[in-house]
């Protein structure tokens, strides 16, 4: 029977896990959630402390209840009080979506509105945003409820109902698509991507779109329909939130540092030492964060031991790794949006979410976490009744040392304690310190590590229901590092005053080395204040970083939330201070963190501090690290690389280009030094137990099958010298194994073989190589598309035999590559679409991967692109893989990697190479165990890499579950790598990783010394199968039923006493009887999985039809003239025209069509509209596109304009969806409307003209022009090196919605600038026949004066910005058929004659 009703809510998820239960169904009672929750288990942490902070008897509790009408169920709570009736409330057995709605059904059903609810728990960004200067009353709404609740952050379209209301929000990122729609009769539509619903244009009054933290509702009782400001103020004013602040709430400011010295140096020293400081974290941690305001950037990767094999003491915090975002919920970016971004917190008792009064803006609020003794001081004056009464207690975390391991139980048991105790008397600030007055208390005392401490005090209070009623203030000596302040947050703590790092900045400061670098130029000169306030300025960025890995952007929401996974605790210490987290092998109790920090201790005052060698190897006296110095040596003896020859010394005279005969003997000692040397890694704790008979070797398959699953990490042309890396490349295709061209590009001329190799090896195409043979392919197998989009050109994509999407990166996971301004040379420059000398960080892969559903996106682009390439997806290990590889199979890769945390890397920030990212085996053996418990095994190749040396890493490996095998530093070291660990600092001794040519010619490495080093790996797995028993090398993967725990290796060190593998294994399915994994799905045939490529479906079909029109063959066959096609499209065609773009590449390149392909497009286009379009394309759509128009675009000319019938204002009306024109290198592009977020992201040479955009415009951009006829959103020019912006401002506000790191902005000054706008808005009109550029061109010498030009230095003095000779010529469109064709001499008028413009 049919109904009426005035809403319909209709949500449809891409299914990640192929397990659907029903308690993961979304229960919709008042929201539909598209998204993740990053801080779900902290905000579950919280709502458990919220439910167990009861202040009314049971029975009271029982009489709110009125069980035959539970509509006002809550209205009488007060405090955190909710019926027991009601409880659990969260659970984390369900999905994050219902908890989500348990929380905000709660809240609707106490006294707040639907749209107020979710404005608490999903906040927008409100700190400094001008949209909101206007409205005070709403910035105050949002600090007043950031002091109650902790915001469910992460990416996510929430569309909600109390019957009341209907509206839809977007998380403050904007990390998700909301298009709407208005009727002529009123009725809105809002979908995820527009086209879902077929609408008359004609009949359309306003199209729109939700924006970073945007909300639109629909009163149900009169249908008015309210915007983003409209609603959000006449829920904010409902209350006086800014008076209530204004009287109950205290700040803090950051206050300046004291400079009087708390110790003498003697005192300190020893004080640093028992806290475990080591000579390296003054050395190289506090004077680069003292004295730069940054972390120190370090190379090459994590080659220490864990923790818990390390036979040096550790802190507890090196027993955790940060977890991070990947694929489904995408880490952002602090670096280029930190506005979305903050560090404040508070402290002090929180009031109730369900009741809202003046008592909940009773909180002190702290600008920073990171506390200093005169904010200490500022803090403690609170606790007069007069300064508002925050009553405080000091608890010492300090007892005897005489108490022995075994005093730490009860010291711990004794501050929970006290704690309790304290809070029930009315403490609102909890000092936990470790502080000891003088020497003498340090002589005669220990402390509970303040991690411990502080996750045990936090728990104690939650489970005794009082954590809502105080804030706890670590006060410690043991942190300095920013991973450091990030697990004591993590675990509880509202904020820390760090007195010993505070100290050691002002003992480095006083230091006479110090002052003479000062002196010296080497350091920046500062006072003793400047430099504290520089390390405090390099942790909160850190922590910004750290936050950002996981989609995080409040690290009020991060606190509590225990976003790290354990390596090496025992179940003791989780469950006294950790309870929740994960420890996958177990580890260490309480008395041997006791122990270990005992070991720390110098043996009296007069001690120096020790290098421990955690970062930098120490030879003899430090932490081992596998990769060493003398480690290469042994290897360049085996593979006969001497590395004093070389193209800069002898190499031309020597026999064989110095290449030596390989040793079997030195193989075998470099093997046996691998094998006698300390744990180091989990595969150390295992042994091989085969379950048959030994065969001959000569019964095994030839090493040469086994190499062809050998691959090379993905070091990029930049990180390595080209030497290095076409070296590496010619090695591994000579074996038939897969080079991978890492993030950088790569160099046509490579894509051909080599057919000019001379009788010395020597080829005219590569004079800087030696060692060459014909035939030879420097064209890497593997292609990178990172985030970056570095190189990423349609010839770049269809030259590759498979195409690899970097989602994180081993070394340092959730954050972009990373390229130091001193190794981008001309060469490197021109690869990369970038300027010479300029660093390049890549973006988080959060503009067009923010979620699943765009992972998937993006595969389709590059199975569209190039149909005969597989594609890769590459993931570092963390708990949870398991589920994000079953996507990513779903998703239709086609190669799954799997990257250990402790990989290689040119260039990252220290704290991240050390605590972020798992070991391999963890996670390879999960995503292996989920992919065939899901039925998905058999639709992907399981390839790893991380620090895999030798044929026994790779045997264990493939019997976790891999097929391929990559090789990263070993191969370097292979090369001629001495482990200098200088790769960031371009000085690489003998040239692998600098871009210095006279470095460079010291480059000692050929294919050869490579080659000889595979064939030793794969005869070392010969032998070990042979000695197995099994003579075909796929038989073992899968297999962990051969491997055991190795108790002889667990015995070797103390603190391994707890650990055990077993559980780890037990959870490995069986696979010794069914082997097809191995085998492609019998719908693809059943054969070798190298072999086949997945295809795409129907999304594609438009693409297809397109590609076999045989006007559009013909015109691709003769190469000249002009084709026109028509076709009607709609959102379920994908990625359309990046067939037709691959099909032109493969046949002439990026730059070879000579002819004009004019492509007429009618409806609503799906996602990657214009992908990878080339010269000579002309692509016109009339009606509407989702997000990513002209990704990768790399010429001709993409234009998007409404029907001509369309009922609303095309410029104020969004046509085209967000991070459109991301990583486009070349081409012209008009859109005849409003743009979203991430307009021309990445942007490096297209030229590109829309009537207004969103957040983030231009951001990353190096090259091209970008025009913005109308109003833009924040952040402009985040991190912009190159290229011009031009902004139209017709009623001011846009200066401030500039970001100013790096551009500047300026009038239209020059005559070149003004020519090359009006030439371009010009082109604009006659493209779409914008009514605004009409406008703005009929009464040009007035509007023109509304324009900003924004521009970074590397254009400072371009003709456009600065005023130059007139003569010289300008560009003014990327698009022509001769490059002649795209100037205008400057100062020249334009006759009637050239109205039709010379790009056309």
């Amino acid at each position: 029977e049919d109904y009426t009703t005035k809403f319909v809510i209709y949500h449809r998820r891409f299914s990640t896990n192929t397990n659907p239960k029903w308690p993961l169904a979304q229960p919709m009672r008042v929201v539909g959630h598209n998204g993740e929750i990053n801080t779900l288990i902290g905000n579950v942490n919280w709502v458990r402390a919220r439910e167990k902070s009861k202040t009314l008897p049971e029975e009271a509790l029982g009489d709110l209840v009125g069980k035959e009408n539970t509509d006002n169920i809550v209205m009488m709570c007060n405090t955190q009080d909710v019926p027991n009736l009601l409880e659990p409330l969260v659970d984390l057995g369900r999905s994050d979506s219902a908890n989500l709605d348990a929380v905000f059904e709660l809240m609707t059903k106490s006294r707040h509105r639907a749209p107020c609810a979710l404005m608490g728990l999903v906040p927008t960004a409100y700190e400094n945003e001008p949209a909101l200067a206007d409205n005070p009353e709403i910035v105050d709404f949002y600090k007043f409820h950031g002091g109650l609740l902790e915001a469910w952050d992460g990416p996510a379209l929430l569309v909600f109902s109390d019957g009341k209301s209907i509206g839809a929000s977007l998380d403050r990122n904007g990390l998700r698509p909301a298009r709407y729609s208005i009727t002529q009769d009123g009725t809105v539509y809002m979908m995820s991507e527009t086209g879902v619903v077929d609408l008359d244009e004609a009949e359309i009054v306003q199209k729109g779109r939700l924006g970073p933290g945007q909300m639109i509702n629909v009163d149900l009782a009169t249908g008015e329909f309210k915007d983003n400001i409209a609603i959000k103020s006449e829920i904010a004013s409902r209350h006086p939130y800014g008076e209530w602040i204004a009287n109950a709430r205290k700040d803090v400011q950051k206050m300046s540092f004291a400079e009087e010295r708390i110790y003498d140096d003697s005192t300190t020293t020893f004080a640093q030492g028992s806290f475990g400081w080591g000579l390296e974290d003054i050395g190289m941690q506090i004077q680069d964060m003292a004295g730069s305001a940054k972390e120190t950037t370090y190379s090459m990767g994590d080659d220490a031991p864990i923790a818990v094999l390390s036979t040096r003491p550790h802190t507890p915090y090196n027993y955790f790794k940060q977890r991070f975002a990947q694929v489904t919920n995408p880490p952002i970016d602090p670096l280029r949006e930190g506005v979305v971004m903050s560090v404040a917190m508070t402290l002090g008792k929180k009031e109730s979410i369900y009741k809202v009064s003046e008592k909940g803006a009773r909180l002190i609020h702290l600008e920073s976490p990171v506390l200093n003794s005169n904010e200490m001081e500022r803090i403690a004056s609170y606790a007069e009744e007069e300064n508002g009464g925050f009553a405080q207690g000091t608890i010492s975390t300090r007892y005897s040392l005489s108490d022995g391991p075994d005093g730490m139980k009860a010291a711990i048991d004794a501050i929970c304690d006290k704690a309790a105790e304290d809070v029930r008397n009315g403490v609102e600030v909890l000092i936990l310190s470790d502080k000891a007055d003088d020497q003498s208390v340090l002589d005669e005392t220990t402390y509970i590590p303040p991690l411990v401490a502080v996750g045990a005090v936090h728990h104690r209070l939650i489970a005794e229901g009082l954590r809502m009623d105080t804030g706890i203030v670590v006060e410690t000596g043991s942190a300095w590092s920013t991973h450091h302040f990030a697990c004591l947050v993590g675990y509880g703590a509202n904020a820390v005053h760090p007195y010993l790092a505070l100290e050691t900045v002002k003992q480095w400061h006083g230091n006479s080395r110090t002052q003479k670098m000062m002196e010296a130029g080497k350091l920046e000169t500062t006072t003793v204040d400047e430099a504290q306030q520089n390390y405090r300025k390099a942790v909160e960025n850190g922590l910004l970083k750290i936050l950002s890995k996981m989609g995080i952007s409040l690290l009020s929401s991060y606190q509590g939330a225990q976003i790290f996974e354990a390596m090496g605790l025992g179940s003791e210490v989780v469950d006294t201070s950790f309870k929740g987290t994960t420890s996958r092998i177990g580890g260490v109790g309480l008395s041997d963190i006791a122990s270990e920090t005992a070991m720390m201790r110098p043996e009296d005052d007069s001690s120096k501090l020790i290098n421990y060698g955690y970062y930098k190897p120490v030879p003899k006296l430090g932490e081992y690290h596998a990769n060493s110095a003398d480690l290469a040596k042994l290897l360049h003896t085996a593979i006969g690389l001497d590395k004093k020859v070389s193209a800069a010394t002898n190499r031309d005279e020597a026999e064989n280009d110095g290449v030596k005969p390989k040793s079997v003997a030195d193989y075998e000692i470099f093997k046996k030094s691998l094998e006698t040397a300390p744990l180091a890694n989990i595969r150390d704790l295992l042994d091989f137990e085969s379950d048959r008979e030994s065969i001959p070797l000569d019964e095994v398959e030839p090493a040469a099958e086994i190499m062809k699953r050998f691959c090379t990490g993905a070091m990029s042309l930049g990180a390595l010298s080209r030497e290095a890396h076409e070296t590496l490349a010619i090695a591994v295709n000579r074996v038939g194994g897969k080079s991978n061209s890492g993030e950088g590009g790569e160099d046509i001329i490579r894509g051909q073989d080599l057919t000019d190799v001379d009788e010395k090896g020597r080829s005219p195409t590569f004079p800087h190589l030696a060692g060459l043979k014909n035939g030879d392919s420097a064209n890497s197998f593997v292609h990178q598309v990172a985030s970056g989009r570095f190189g990423v050109t349609p010839q770049f994509l269809t030259t590759a035999k498979q195409l690899e999407i970097k989602m994180a990166q081993g070394a340092k996971p959730g954050e972009g590559g990373q390229l130091p301004g001193p190794k981008v040379s001309e060469y490197i420059a021109g690869l990369r679409a970038s300027k010479q000398g300029v660093t390049l960080i890549s973006p988080p892969p959060h503009h067009d991967i923010y979620s699943i559903e765009d992972l998937a996106q993006l595969v389709h682009d590059l199975h569209a692109v190039n149909e005969k390439a597989g594609v890769s997806v590459k993931l570092v290990s963390s708990i949870g893989i398991g589920t994000v590889a079953c996507g990513v199979a779903k998703a239709q890769a086609d190669v799954i990697q799997i990257s250990g945390g402790d990989g290689g890397t040119g260039a990252s920030p220290l704290s991240s190479i050390k605590h972020a990212g798992m070991p391999w085996e963890m996670g390879l053996s999960e995503a292996h165990s989920a992919l065939l418990n899901n039925g998905l095994r058999d639709r992907v190749t399981l390839r790893v890499d991380g620090g895999i040396r030798t044929g026994r890493d790779l045997a264990i490996a493939a019997m976790m579950g891999a097929e391929e095998f990559g090789f990263g530093t070993i191969a370097m070291i292979a090369e001629g790598c001495v482990m200098a660990r200088v790769c960031h600092l371009n000085t690489c001794p003998v040239g692998v990783t600098s871009q210095k040519e006279q470095l460079r010619k010291k480059f000692p490495g050929t294919p050869e010394h490579v080659v000889n080093f595979f064939e030793f790996v794969a005869e070392e797995i010969r032998e070990l199968m042979a000695h197995l028993g099994y003579s075909k090398f796929e038989d073992l993967i899968g297999r962990a039923d051969l491997l055991k725990e190795d108790e002889d290796q667990l015995a070797r060190i103390a603190k391994t006493k707890g650990v055990s593998l077993s559980g780890f294994f037990s959870s490995i399915p069986e696979s010794k009887g069914d082997r097809a994994f191995l085998r492609a799905t019998p719908a693809e045939g059943g054969g070798l999985k190298d072999d086949v490529v997945h295809v795409n479906g129907f999304s594609s079909d438009l693409d297809r039809e397109m590609c076999d029109h045989p006007d559009v063959k013909a015109a691709i066959e003769n190469n000249d003239g002009e084709t026109a096609v028509s076709f009607n499209i709609k959102n379920t065609d994908r990625s359309t025209c990046a067939m037709l773009a691959g099909d032109i590449a493969r046949k002439y390149g990026n730059k070879g069509l000579e002819g004009n392909l004019n492509i007429n497009m009618f409806g609503s286009a799906g996602q990657s509209f214009g992908a990878f379009t080339l010269p000579g394309m002309k692509v016109r759509l009339t009606g509407e596109a989702n997000d990513y128009v002209g990704k990768g675009m790399h010429g001709g000319e993409i234009v998007v304009l409404p029907e001509a019938d369309a009922g609303f204002v095309a410029a104020d009306s969004s046509i085209v969806g967000n991070a459109c024109l991301y990583g486009a290198t070349g081409g012209d592009f008009h859109a005849n409307g409003r743009a979203g977020e991430r307009f021309c992201v990445r942007n490096s040479g297209a030229y590109a003209v829309c009537e207004g955009t969103g957040d983030h415009c231009c951001e990353y951009m190096t090259g091209g022009v970008v025009v913005s006829l109308g109003t833009v959103g924040r952040n402009v020019g985040a991190g912009m090196t190159g290229g011009i912006g031009y902004f139209y401002d017709e009623n001011g506000g846009f200066e401030e919605r500039v970001n100013g790191e790096i551009v500047k902005y300026q009038r239209v000054v020059t005559a070149a600038g003004e020519i090359q706008l009006r030439n371009i808005v010009e082109r604009h009109f006659e493209k779409t026949g914008s009514e605004k550029a009409e406008a703005i061109l009929d009464n040009w010498e007035e509007e023109v004066g509304k324009f900003w030009q924004v521009y970074p230095p590397s254009e400072a003095s371009s003709a456009v910005v600065a005023e130059t000779i007139v003569g010289e010529a300008v560009k003014v469109s990327a698009v022509a058929p001769s490059e002649d064709l795209c100037y205008l001499p400057i100062g020249a008028g334009m006759n009637p004659d050239q109205t039709t413009r010379c790009a056309d």
